[in-house]
């Protein structure tokens, strides 16, 4: 089992940045990947930081924008969102663990998850 606890979120301004973190309890090699959920829609993949291929992939819609990062001594997965927007506003979570037969961006892939941490961007 593995808890992962998210911080880091908040309100800005549009254009502003902010960074979200994500610890983990121990050590994964499993992908580690933010999602968010904005109110009225669905759960949406963000960025994943997969070990095992050395691979970070990312939404369209942050790509330039947004930066996932691991430190794999800190156990903790960063998210860093420059340039933000009020359409980035969403409950950001954090997610790890794997089960086969999912995409790197369907939220079904991961086993466990955070409890997520608030981000709101007004214009």
């Amino acid at each position: 089992q593995v808890q992962l606890v998210e911080s880091g979120g908040g309100s800005v301004q549009a254009g502003e940045s902010l960074r979200l973190s994500c610890k983990a309890s121990k050590y994964t090699t499993d992908c580690m990947a933010w999602f968010r959920q904005a109110p009225g829609k669905e759960r949406e993949g963000v960025g994943v930081s997969c070990m095992t291929t050395g691979n970070t992939y990312y939404a369209d819609s942050v790509k330039g924008r947004f930066t996932v990062s691991r430190d794999n001594h800190e156990n903790t997965l960063y998210l860093q969102m420059n340039n933000l927007k009020p359409e980035d506003t969403a409950m950001y979570y954090c997610a790890t663990g794997f089960v086969p037969g999912f995409s790197t961006f369907d939220q079904r892939r991961y086993t466990w998850w955070g409890q997520g941490t608030q981000v709101t961007v007004s214009s």
